[in-house]
């Protein structure tokens, strides 16, 4: 595989995400939280980085990233339009745009709906999908800045991507996100199926993600919403679901 990638837990449920171009050793994180994980995970691999990838300004996905460029360097990247919002850039970007690493290139696609400047990187050929908080396993992100039409049309340009791509999301979501799916949609076989590995993986201390966007297809109630109006039904009711 081109990519090698890890999820690191940080906070309380997040997740980083640590690439590493297997061809030339380039390392990368994805939307550092906090610096202490990171920086453990960094100096395991020899204390090289290369960027910092983030997918949106929200504090715990970019709290560790000061720190983490003066301990490590690395060249930050993400959304021009919401640069203000954001750690001071290197790479500033545009969604149709591409990101440099190694001898990998991601793709940079515009993902409003959880905030109004989100992006997701995905690495062609690696089929590696940084997404922050638009998609989670067998879930969406909530509508904090955008609207159900934006969030459906941003679900739907990761849906287009190759099945067997590997959704790396910001959180550790899957259990909850499942508890809903299953009110809403009970009688499918893979998403019970899906429900039944998350909590295996829970109880051995093992995170749920990444998935695929293969299983999401199948399971996954928002990615399989036919329509902004179904997508909004289902987004309200998992915000009261408890």
């Amino acid at each position: 595989m081109p990519l090698a990638i890890r999820a690191i837990p940080c906070l309380s449920d997040n997740y980083i995400w640590l690439l590493r171009d297997e061809a030339t050793g380039a390392v990368a994180v994805c939307d550092p939280g906090e610096a202490g994980p990171a920086a453990a995970a960094l100096r395991e691999g020899g204390g090289r980085l290369d960027l910092i990838l983030l997918t949106h300004h929200h504090g715990d996905h970019v709290g560790g990233v000061e720190e983490l460029k003066r301990a490590f360097g690395g060249q930050v990247v993400g959304n021009e339009a919401d640069a203000r919002r954001l750690p001071p850039l290197d790479v500033a970007v545009r969604p149709g745009g591409t990101v440099e690493f190694g001898d990998s290139r991601a793709e940079v696609i515009d993902t409003p709906g959880h905030t109004r400047g989100h992006i997701a990187f995905n690495f062609k050929g690696g089929d590696v999908l940084l997404c922050g908080d638009t998609l989670f396993s067998l879930g969406c992100g909530r509508l904090l800045e955008g609207t159900a039409a934006e969030m459906f049309r941003s679900l739907q340009a990761l849906n287009a991507l190759p099945g067997e791509t590997l959704v790396c999301c910001g959180h550790e979501y899957t259990e909850s996100n499942a508890r809903f799916a299953l009110s809403v949609d009970g009688g499918n076989a893979a998403l019970r199926a899906m429900a039944e590995a998350a909590a295996a993986l829970r109880r051995d201390g093992k995170p749920t993600v990444p998935t695929t966007l293969a299983r999401e297809r199948e399971a996954n109630p928002f990615l399989r919403a036919p329509d902004a109006a179904r997508l909004a039904e289902l987004r309200s009711a998992k915000d009261s679901f408890r």
